[in-house]
């Protein structure tokens, strides 16, 4: 119990009190002890247990801020006030039931406390039960109040598991009543006052083209010649005709504000009647659709744009597959428009990284699923020229409704709009990768963002095909700063854009949303700033980031339940990470990330971490184990719970391509067999 003295202590009156509450984000250690982060500010807040307020990791609270009288001298300590926004409302975990209530007890890492449960609010459960509850009500000092909204009893481990990632993520597996009722009410049918407000492209040659197992076409390429060249259109799903503004629809989009990819679902933002019906842009259907509409010279230099609402008509549903075919064949339906809008995007994609663009080239991993949705298989997705003709053009569209609206003033103010910024890399992370660049030839001019874009592009041009190309390209990524929604312009480094925004994916990134219809405002000439832009971009970046959380578990989680299938076997694999409690190894077959903890290298030698050189270096043998290293591992665990892959590295296989050390050689010289050597000893006599 705490005495009276230190409840005194703990009611100081707080640092800076006259001034606005900071908000920040709650970190919740194991221990229980809370940190809130917020932006700006140098040092972190301190937050007691009983101090929370109700608030919970990764929530967004506003905290009062007072000064710790303690040996730390000046350590930050503060109590939340107020809980801005909650992470998380629904939780998995299992039921407590007595006669008169029942309990939820939350599967977390993170300390939080029990849910209480009214019987009413069971839905059927039985003592024992494993569910999902959504909290209905909590005031201070008080227990949350729960209900349950889904049993999960006799589910797949996998696809509770992937359940379990979205939630923990904060986003919501299922639409909410009034929401889907709202979608029900859209008409089919577009009216026909509608079609005659927009531009008419449906006599226009036009397609899509998306991945073989894609649902919703939120963007179709158009195409005709014209008098002194080509007319070529981006049109992109008018999700915002659809979605208005502040309708339950709307606000449930919003508070995704992203769909989040997992291996073998889609967890959407927008109900699926709008994703994958009403918006989605189907091959023989009339489609309602915000365009950019470019004219193009024989060469491919945009003369002249028009930006507008439309309606279109896809005439083919292509795939990348059969696009890349039509591509290296130079045969197929529409050749000659495809090898035309071909040759166009890769002069763009030229364009750009002769003027700053970073050519960083990234792998994705695909999951080869079953009927159960267990992964049987992983494949590597490249990007090849069908999928950069797609993103050459819609960073064209995006480019040109960002520069557009950038001119636009109200009042001698810009338009409040959510640009997507990328800042330049962060000087203090630059710095030792610059010097590391050097260790291995290759230089690397720091003076100007200019130099630093060339410096890039260079050395990875120079890397290609060598040993040091996985760390190098690895480490640079690392150097840069996350791209993000905000409405201060800075500009698009990594794309080398001085104007940049989403236009392009509306039906799976609210910014997109946003973007329309601030552009239809300008079009309109009927200005409404939005005053909380700002508030609405952090938002969306702060979506993004826990789907991308998201994203990279469900990935690791299937990583975990395929290797799980080849414990005791051997793989080559290239380090990817190295640190003092050992080294992260990917495997080159499957991108399979696991750790060959350093207790493992005990017997063969004292292994110290040396940061600037990202290795591990044997105080005897002189063996390193570096960044980028090719190695031969055997997979000896696999922990679907932590997600996690255990390693061990395999001798032998280093003493073959390197010709091993002495301690090496030691370590894995058999003793001769000495009845074998009396043998032969005996047979060379006679």
């Amino acid at each position: 119990m705490m005495s009276k003295k230190k409840q005194t202590k703990k009611k100081q009156k707080p640092a800076g009190a006259d001034n606005a509450l900071p908000v920040g984000r709650m970190d919740i250690t194991r221990s229980g002890m809370g940190f809130v982060i917020v932006e700006g500010m140098e040092q972190d807040i301190l937050v007691r247990p009983n101090d929370f307020n109700t608030a919970m990791h990764g929530d967004r609270v506003r905290v009062q801020v007072m000064r710790s009288s303690g040996r730390g001298g000046g350590r930050l300590q503060g109590i939340v006030t107020e809980v801005v926004d909650r992470k998380q409302q629904l939780f998995m975990g299992k039921l407590e039931l007595s006669k008169t209530f029942a309990f939820f007890i939350p599967e977390s890492d993170k300390p939080m406390p029990d849910i209480y449960i009214p019987l009413e609010k069971l839905q059927g459960a039985a003592n024992g039960a494993r569910a999902v509850v959504k909290i209905i009500e909590w005031s201070n000092n008080k227990k949350p109040v729960g209900e349950v909204v889904e049993l999960l009893e006799e589910q797949e481990p996998n696809d509770l598991a992937m359940k379990e990632i979205i939630l923990e993520n904060g986003f919501p597996m299922a639409f909410p009543e009034d929401v889907l009722e709202e979608t029900a009410r859209i008409p089919d049918t577009i009216d026909k006052k509608e079609i005659d407000r927009r531009k008419d492209v449906r006599k226009v040659l036009t397609f899509t083209i998306d991945p073989v197992d894609a649902k919703d076409f939120d963007d179709a390429i158009s195409f005709r010649s014209v008098k002194g060249g080509y007319e070529i259109g981006v049109h992109i799903a008018d999700v915002s005709h659809y979605v208005e503004q502040d309708t339950e629809l709307d606000k449930e989009a919003y508070k995704r504000a992203t769909s989040v990819y997992l291996p073998d679902r889609v967890n959407p933002m927008l109900p699926e009647r709008i994703s994958n019906e009403l918006c989605s842009l189907r091959p023989h259907e009339d489609k309602l659709t915000f365009s950019a509409i470019f004219q193009m010279n024989a060469r491919g230099d945009v003369k002249d744009f028009w930006l507008g609402r439309t309606v279109i008509h896809s005439d083919h549903r292509f795939t990348y597959e059969e696009v890349q075919e039509i591509i290296e064949s130079e045969d197929g339906l529409y050749k000659e428009e495809i090898l035309l809008l071909n040759k166009f995007a890769q002069r763009f994609r030229k364009q750009r990284f002769k003027k700053g663009a970073i050519n960083f080239s990234s792998q994705e991993v695909r999951f080869k699923l079953d009927e159960n949705r267990k992964p049987i298989g992983i494949m590597i997705k490249e990007s090849k020229e069908a999928h950069q003709l797609i993103e050459e053009f819609m960073l064209l569209a995006n480019r040109t409704v960002a520069e557009y609206v950038s001119k636009i003033e109200v009042n001698k103010k810009t338009l409040p709009f959510p640009y997507r910024v990328h800042d330049q890399p962060d000087e203090e992370k630059l710095t030792p990768f610059a010097a590391f660049a050097r260790k291995f030839g290759h230089g690397f001019d720091t003076k100007s963002p200019e130099r630093i874009a060339a410096s890039f592009n260079q050395l990875l041009l120079d890397v290609k095909g060598k040993p040091e190309q996985h760390v190098l390209e690895q480490l640079g990524i690392r150097t840069m700063a996350k791209a993000v929604y905000t409405t201060k312009n800075i500009g698009h480094y990594g794309l080398g854009f001085e104007h940049y925004a989403h236009f392009t994916s509306p039906i799976r990134r609210y910014p997109d949303v946003l973007v329309h219809r601030v552009l239809q405002e300008v079009l309109d000439e009927k200005f409404l700033p939005d005053k909380k832009m700002e508030e609405k971009c952090k938002h969306c970046s702060e979506r993004e980031r826990a789907a991308m959380d998201a994203e990279r578990a469900s990935n690791k989680y299937k990583q975990v339940e395929y290797l799980m299938n080849f414990l005791g076997e051997e793989f080559d694999g290239v380090i990817s990470g190295v640190s003092s409690f050992g080294f992260w190894v990917e495997t080159v077959e499957h991108k399979c990330e696991g750790l060959v903890s350093i207790v493992s290298l005990s017997d063969y030698d004292d292994f110290r971490h040396v940061e600037t050189d990202y290795m591990l270096a044997g105080r005897r043998s002189g063996r390193t184990f570096r960044m980028g290293d090719k190695v031969r591992i055997k997979v000896v665990a696999a922990n679907l719970e932590k997600r996690q892959l255990d390693y061990e590295w395999v001798i032998s296989t280093a003493i073959k391509e390197e010709g091993g050390t002495a301690a090496a050689r030691k370590a894995t010289t058999k003793k001769p067999d000495t009845k074998k050597s009396a043998a032969k000893k005996s047979k060379k006599k006679k």
